[in-house]
């Protein structure tokens, strides 16, 4: 009698294959008891990942086990799965092949947290634009070093963009701030933009506080920035040095004069 040909095997699936790589968690978890029970079972599952025994596509145990190992009820184990997704470093898969998978935190993800901190943190407005000064004026050699023509056009459509608003008299804070965080992109470094995105809150803080003192604020700003675009596009960092300079000190003179009639 004839054998049956083999029959193809499925493709092994994405959950199939990080099954295989979930770490043996014998003796990794340990019992916790306090009124916080689910705090500290996340800070556990932080500390294993920052030494790296749980790594990006492991997945935890089930909820049944976790229960057992940490020796507490399914809904505090719950609870700390949520606060672990909120933060980015799990994500929660449904179905038969789902579970709670260890990720990587993505660079927007951090860069919220910080942001958090930063907004409920009591800083002012002229910390805020010395720190600009700072920082906006250090990365000026990269940008003009790494900022591609699909960096420039983008710059020269906001620019143009907001020129428009100030001829309407729509020009607000928020697009400044929008063109510095872009401006930000162009080193082309996930770190900068992460700290970049954490300080749009205190950035825009400070630019709205600056426009009390100058409501007008934004008709010499907004031409400065095409000015500035032009200097990179030139890759000039001497001259887009000098107008960031010039355009920042503006901002922080007229918090400066805020908080000396406060």
């Amino acid at each position: 009698m004839p054998s049956r040909p083999e029959q193809p095997q499925p493709a092994e699936t994405e959950a199939e294959t990080s099954a295989k790589r979930t770490p043996s968690s014998q003796g990794m978890f340990k019992t916790v008891s306090s009124s916080r029970v689910s705090q500290l079972i996340v800070e556990q599952i932080r500390l294993l990942l920052k030494e790296e025994r749980l790594q990006p596509g492991d997945r935890l145990p089930s909820e049944r086990e976790l229960c057992v190992q940490f020796g507490v009820s399914r809904v505090t184990v719950r609870e700390a799965l949520r606060s672990l997704e909120t933060s980015g470093l799990v994500e929660i898969r449904v179905g038969a092949r789902g579970g709670a998978f260890v990720t990587a935190p993505s660079s927007r993800r951090v860069g919220e947290g910080l942001a958090d901190l930063l907004t409920l943190s009591p800083l002012s407005a002229s910390e805020v634009t010395e720190a600009r000064l700072v920082f906006e004026l250090g990365i000026i050699p990269l940008i003009v070093e790494r900022a591609t023509e699909e960096d420039l056009d983008a710059l020269r459509a906001m620019c143009d963009e907001h020129a428009e608003a100030v001829k309407q008299g729509t020009y607000d804070m928020e697009m400044s701030a929008a063109f510095h965080t872009r401006v930000a992109a162009c080193t082309h470094n996930a770190a900068i933009e992460m700290l970049v995105q954490s300080f749009h809150g205190p950035l825009l803080m400070s630019l709205r506080e600056a426009q009390s003192v100058e409501p007008k604020m934004g008709q010499y700003g907004s031409k400065e920035h095409r000015k500035f675009v032009d200097a990179i596009a030139a890759r000039d960092a001497e001259a887009a040095t000098k107008i960031m300079r010039t355009h920042v000190g503006r901002t922080a003179s007229r918090v400066k004069a805020d908080d000396a009639g406060s």
